[in-house]
């Protein structure tokens, strides 16, 4: 007997910062318009911006609508908040109350966009800041979001990142308990970042990371390289990965920031290539 694959249809959806080029109303067009059912919009200049007026949001949202597509909102912007240093201040800084901020500004914004997520992570940590003092401001920013969280109805996808001080399943795991096991405190699972950093294949990663699992990115990477490659140039098997996605609800975001160039032509291979994936992922359990 088959065993259906994704109970729950996948929602293939694409990070907008990898349609920098594009205002962001023409990247929503674009993608509806090659068969994505979700975008993740990354609040950054050009774009949605964290100081968006209710006005701009909403015209966002009745987009969004027409055009079928679910939203999550993203934080990771490169030069947000400061015009000359990459990421900062992030929650490890002295100055980490802009960034607490700007998360903040984010989940007003999601709640008012009909996004349930917002993703945000760690940052890497300052190296004037002791190992164990980084992990107390990090858990401090992070009960205050909690109760921003709570408050405007949101769900937090905290992502570890290669290289910052949260970087892998175990680090969010810790974190995840400093804050109690907060029910809004949920993951964003990279799944580039499993074949890149975790010490086990993608597939086991992901099912570690599904009982907090409520945002995902996808791209290829391979092996102790952190870098975002189209899907085919890097070495993850995606049918396993995808296998091991069943069931998941959420969004299922492309994240190729740097691929704004031919961002159209990026998003339609991408979507071509997870849908044969998915494809095939269906077919070895149809086979078992």
């Amino acid at each position: 007997m088959s065993i259906p694959l994704n109970r729950v249809p996948v929602n293939w959806a694409y990070c907008t910062n990898g349609f920098r080029d594009h205002p962001l109303d023409e990247a929503l067009r674009v993608l509806a318009g090659l068969g994505y059912t979700g975008a993740a919009i990354t609040l950054d200049h050009g774009h949605l911006t964290p100081e968006a007026t209710p006005a701009e949001v909403d015209r966002i949202a009745a987009l969004a609508r027409r055009l079928g597509l679910a939203l999550a909102v993203e934080t990771g912007g490169r030069y947000t908040l400061d015009s000359r240093r990459k990421h900062f201040p992030t929650l490890l800084h002295a100055e980490g109350e802009a960034r607490a901020d700007l998360i903040r500004r984010a989940m007003r914004i999601a709640a008012d966009l009909g996004a349930p997520v917002v993703h945000f992570w760690s940052g890497i940590r300052p190296p004037e800041v002791p190992e164990a003092e980084a992990w107390d401001r990090l858990a401090r920013h992070c009960e205050r979001l909690l109760a921003e969280a709570d408050r405007v109805g949101v769900t937090l996808g905290f992502e570890p990142e290669p290289g910052m001080l949260v970087q892998d399943l175990a680090g969010y795991e810790r974190l995840r308990g400093l804050l109690g096991g907060h029910p809004r405190f949920g993951l964003t699972l990279d799944i580039g970042h499993c074949r890149c950093l975790e010490p086990y294949d993608v597939p086991e990663c992901v099912e570690r990371a599904k009982p907090y699992l409520v945002h995902v990115q996808i791209e290829d990477m391979r092996r102790g390289v952190h870098e975002h490659l189209e899907f085919g140039e890097g070495e993850i098997d995606f049918p396993p990965a995808l296998a091991a996605l069943d069931g998941f609800g959420g969004l299922v975001a492309v994240e190729l920031a740097r691929h704004s160039h031919a961002a159209p032509d990026v998003a339609r291979r991408s979507i071509e290539f997870l849908r044969r994936a998915h494809d095939l992922a269906g077919a070895g359990r149809s086979r078992r």
